[in-house]
């Protein structure tokens, strides 16, 4: 049986007082452990020395979250934004869990400082550990797609929008002469460098990355699984169409719910999103 590599460990943010910092790791060992009543106390102890202690608002409000007290969770998750309001821990996201923040968003800096924590064991994870094959589903779409459309299936300049560690990039390699990758994780940014599949590599976001190219640069634009982390697609689709020359393409790939629960999801590859349809044109150079 494979061992699939966990997450990383939640983000710290040290109080600056040590006996604070002592109490949340005593405090942590007991939530592991089981004893939330005890790490719940602890905690408190911790935030009555460093009122703005913003992990410790976190883990409380996990804390009454797994004890069922809603409205004390809601607060303490409230308390956590007010001191990160970078919110590198996710409180918002919570939040909007719990009912009391409409959806919206996540955070950068959290993704951002999730992604780097996860970039050194990305790939262990996700391909060896959990079987992803996403890329290559999205090349099989594109070669099928180019080949009902009798259009050659190779690009002479990508867009890999959020693209971790180059997975997708190998999966192309052999049909694009250039690749630009975008992410917002500098470690993840890092680990892309070394496939050395990339011509040009970006810290962004989607819309940061794309708003940055010239309109027809590119003829294919790449998203493989990073549309989850965005709430407003629109924003993301008018700037890859805007980048893309005339019958140039982007694939997406898609979630397909098989039963009630999430956890049955499987990855499927849409055929093709076709942004622009009209013959296509000479990309400038």
């Amino acid at each position: 049986m494979t061992n699939i590599e966990p997450m990383p460990a939640r983000i710290f943010l040290s109080s600056g007082d040590l006996v604070a910092d002592r109490r949340f790791d005593f405090a942590r060992d007991l939530q592991l452990r089981g004893d939330l009543a005890a790490a719940a106390d602890l905690l408190l102890q911790a935030i009555e020395l460093v009122p703005r202690f913003a992990s410790a608002w976190f883990t409380l409000g996990d804390i009454r979250a797994q004890l069922g007290k809603r409205n004390e969770a809601i607060a303490a998750f409230r308390k956590a934004c007010e001191a990160d309001p970078y919110d590198r821990h996710g409180a918002s996201l919570r939040l909007m869990l719990l009912g009391a923040e409409q959806l919206s968003a996540m955070p950068q800096a959290y993704v951002r400082a999730l992604f780097d924590q996860y970039a050194p064991k990305f790939e262990t994870a996700l391909v060896d550990g959990l079987g992803y094959r996403g890329p290559a589903l999205l090349f099989k779409a594109v070669l099928s797609a180019r080949a009902a459309a009798r259009k050659p299936a190779f690009f002479k300049r990508a867009l890999d929008l959020g693209c971790g560690t180059g997975l997708a990039a190998a999966a192309f390699a052999r049909k694009v002469d250039e690749f630009i990758g975008i992410d917002l994780s500098p470690r993840m940014i890092e680990r892309a460098r070394l496939t050395g599949l990339y011509t040009q590599l970006e810290v962004a976001d989607m819309v940061q990355g794309l708003s940055g190219k010239p309109d027809a640069s590119a003829d294919l634009v790449l998203a493989a699984d990073a549309m989850v982390y965005l709430s407003d697609l629109a924003r993301v689709l008018r700037e890859a169409k805007r980048v893309l020359v005339a019958g140039g393409c982007s694939p997406l790939p898609w979630k397909r719910m098989t039963g009630a629960a999430s956890s049955s999801a499987r990855v499927c590859a849409m055929p093709m999103a076709r942004l622009t349809c009209a013959p296509r044109s000479r990309m400038p150079a």
